[in-house]
Order: C-alpha cells, then structure tokens, then sequence
C-alpha cells in the first residue's frame, strides 16, 4: 500500500468520492485494517439487491457485532441508504465511511447527505508524488497513473488491456446500468469526441458534428463526465464570477491513459515533441494540481487566460490570501529561450505582485524576467510548499 497524500481524520462520518479505479476501498481497507469494520460492498450484486430491497437491513446487519465503522463501497447505487445512515448516525453513534463515484448524482438526485455530519473528501489516481522514485513519466503518459497500473507484475500489454477494459467496463456499469443516458450509442460517440478535444476549449456545436448527436445533447453528456468525475472543466479567468461562467471552459480527462485508449492510441509508441505528448504532458500537470489541491484540502480555484491576441496562461491559481500563481506548462526537456517567453512575461504584468512559473521537462532551473522556470516535480513542491 503506498502512502497517499489524502489525510483521512477518523473523527467523523465521511463521504470518500472519486472516479472508478482511483483507489478508494485500497485506502479504506488499509485506514481501517486495525479497527472493526462492517463492510458493504454494493458492486457485489447480492448486497445491493438485499440493501436496494430492504435499506433498513443495513442496521440489522451492523446489530449483529455492533462494530464501530461501517464501510459501504459505492453508496450512489442505493440513494435511499443515506437515510438509514443518517439514523444509524444520530440513534447508534455509528460511523460510517461511504464511498462512491458521483457526488453530483446524489445531490442532482435530492439524497440525504447527512446535513453536515459527515466530512467529504476527493482521491484521484495516483499523483506523482505519491510513486515518488517510482515515478516514470513516460509511462505515466501513455497508460496513466490509475493504481492497478503501477503493481511491480504489470506488463505493458497488460495495461493497455486494462485500459480498454476500463471504458468498457465505465460505459457498460457506470454509464448504461445507472441509466443516466437513454442511448448507449450516441454516448459513446460524445466520449471519443470529447477525448480527441481533450485539453482544449470545449466547442459543443463541433463535437455534436463530429459525433452525429443532436444539439445540446454534448452538454448534457459532458455532465455525464464530470458527475462521474471523469473529466473536469477548467474555467477561464475572470474577475466577475458572473462573466466567468459566460465563457467557453477547456476540459481536461482525468487520466491521460484513458484519454489514449479513447482515442483507440493506447498501446501505440508516445513520441516527444510530438503535439499529441504536449497535449497529454499540458494534462498531466494540470491533473496534478488538482490532485494535489484536492488531498490537501486546499481551497484553490484554478483557471486559464486566453487573450484577444490568443496569449494563453495555462494555468492561474487563485488562494484566498495571497497573490495569484501564473504557471506556464511546456512539455520540451530542454531549456527555454528567453524569447519564447516574451509573450507570457508581457501578459504576466498585467498580475501585480504575482508568481510566475514555467514548468518542463528540463532539469535546469533558470530565473527569466521575474518567472521561475523549473521541472514540473520541483515546482510542484514549490508551489504547494512541499519541497
């Protein structure tokens, strides 16, 4: 079990979300290797068939040891169950650790989350940080950093499998067995689409093109993708919230392997220099801080800049107290000439007594006109306070 930088508290209930595979039931099992735990498991289809039937059988079942956690693996599949753990809460004092992959499902679906009595909390798959020397970057493109992949036994052929398996596996359980679409097909179109965009600003009438679905139907299927918490928008920046949510987000995959075996690239050679390497290097690092955000429980908002003149900052991080932190993200293992940042240096000014970064490939680090050019890990470290 690797360490992971999510610091779970036992001192309360608390919801666990994040996408299929991302490692949440490894976490669990390994916070609560010492304590006794009643687990449920709602994949497992008889469970969910006695639970769906009859909820209230979940206390029934805890009466039996009455031990001091419950674990229920996957609680967006039975909704109703939230009920019964908000009494299990207040009549039993029970604690409970309720883990699922669409906190959004459950909200847009009106189920009870618990009013404040349980803490919530994000995993993703694994960051960089976390496989620490490990860690390939390579590797961590082609097929990415979902946990399965990063076992001592696991081939490439197998990852790449795995990969496959993976969509099938998401279209077929998460998307068409929770009915949130009423077409398979059409979905399924969208996803590719959405993958072959991936990293760029979204342009819902191009995809609904080149996927063949009817108008407005590749927004909706987009918040398919984020409910599932497969994808996240990244929003443009802008002072007003109001204008904010006026203009056109970029998207990025949660996981560049899933973004290639999308594309049907998974398995094929990933060359450098290439715009395909750029695109799924610009998703790792963006990827990155949110993961990092997020376990750290930072309350960051991330955003992008692109002006009239097309100069773009691709990533901008507000904190509450603080200046902002412009980072420009280039994939070259080389060091970058000063004039290819004269665009970025100019734009920059306009953010009075912010911190400028570049983050690469190259191992050299370099101070540019006031921005930091560093690797990508060690400006992560730098950034979060870290290193």
């Amino acid at each position: 079990m690797r360490q992971r930088l999510l610091d779970i508290s036992k001192g309360q209930s608390f919801f666990l979300f994040g996408p299929r595979g991302s490692g949440k039931s490894t976490l669990l099992r390994n916070t609560f290797s010492k304590e006794k735990t009643l687990w449920i498991d709602l994949l497992d289809q008889r469970q969910e068939f006695e639970l769906s039937s009859n909820p209230d059988s979940l206390l029934e079942l805890w009466s039996v040891d009455e031990p001091k956690w419950v674990v229920i693996d996957e609680v967006q599949k039975i909704p109703r169950l939230l009920d019964v753990v908000h009494k299990g809460i207040e009549t039993h004092r029970i604690k409970f650790a309720l883990t699922g992959s669409s906190a959004r499902k459950l909200k847009r679906g009106g189920a009870n989350l618990l009013a404040g009595r349980a803490a919530s909390y994000s995993l993703s798959p694994f960051s960089a940080l976390e496989l620490g020397d490990s860690f390939r970057l390579d590797q961590a493109l082609a097929t990415g950093l979902l946990p399965r992949f990063w076992g001592q036994d696991v081939s490439d052929k197998d990852r790449v499998r795995s990969l496959y398996a993976y969509i099938a596996t998401y279209l077929k359980e998460e998307v068409a067995a929770e009915q949130l679409v009423r077409k398979l097909d059409p979905f399924r179109r969208v996803l590719v689409a959405a993958a072959q965009s991936n990293s760029m600003i979204v342009n819902h009438s191009a995809i609904e093109r080149d996927a063949g679905v009817k108008p407005t139907q590749s927004e909706r299927h987009f918040e398919i993708l984020v409910d599932t918490m497969i994808g996240r928008y990244l929003e443009p920046f802008e002072q007003s919230v109001r204008k904010r949510q006026t203009k056109r987000s970029k998207f990025y995959f949660f996981d560049t392997g899933v973004v290639r075996a999308l594309t049907n690239l998974a398995g094929e050679s990933l060359e450098p220099s290439t715009f395909e390497y750029g695109m799924l290097f610009e998703t790792f690092v963006v990827n990155e801080f949110f993961k990092i955000s997020e376990a750290l429980e930072k309350r960051w908002r991330f955003s992008y800049l692109r002006t009239k003149d097309d100069v773009e900052i691709d990533l901008i991080i507000e904190k509450p107290r603080g200046a902002p932190v412009l980072v420009e993200i280039k994939s070259s293992r080389s060091r970058t000439a000063p004039e290819k940042l004269s665009s970025f240096v100019k734009i920059a000014k306009e953010f009075k007594g912010s911190d400028r970064y570049l983050l690469s490939n190259s191992p050299q680090a370099a101070v540019v006109e006031g921005i930091r050019c560093l690797h990508w890990r060690v400006g992560l470290e730098e950034i979060f306070g870290l290193s």
